[in-house]
């Protein structure tokens, strides 16, 4: 099991953070928005109780997107790293990339979503469930 402390941080180091475990979900997320944001062909989120989020760099350094009606994504001003996804839809939560953590978390991904959406050309795991349709988050299987 990992620490009860996880730090992360962007590319460059300019921006920090850590988590504070129990995480809720780890998700691969294929929508369209995630796959040009991080020029991936998905990308692996985790969620996290927003009060167990703390940001530790200087502040001005983090850069902000209104990604949607409802998202607004955070990345690095120095090295453009993708970090963050905030919705209004959750507000108590904060996804984090989990490419972006320095040490394991308390979960593994557990399933895909907006798998409607995913490209052809990128392998996935065919043993987690996938969800998608409309709402990205619809029973597939």
């Amino acid at each position: 099991m990992a620490s009860s402390t996880v730090p992360g941080s962007c590319l460059c180091g300019a921006v920090r953070f850590e988590i504070e475990l129990p995480t809720r979900a780890c998700v691969h997320c294929h929508c369209s928005m995630c796959r040009r944001g991080h020029g991936a062909g998905y990308v692996t989120w985790f969620v996290v109780p927003r009060e167990r989020f703390r940001l530790k760099s200087e502040p001005g350094v983090l850069r902000q997107y209104t990604s949607s009606d409802h998202g607004m994504r955070s990345f690095c001003g120095t090295c453009g790293s993708s970090l963050f996804c905030e919705s209004s839809r959750h507000p108590d939560d904060i996804d984090i990339v989990l490419a972006n953590m320095q040490a394991p978390i308390d979960l593994e991904p557990q399933l895909h979503v907006y798998y409607s959406d995913r490209i052809d050309w990128m392998p996935v795991d065919e043993a987690l469930p996938r969800l998608g349709g409309s709402s990205g988050v619809e029973p597939l299987d």
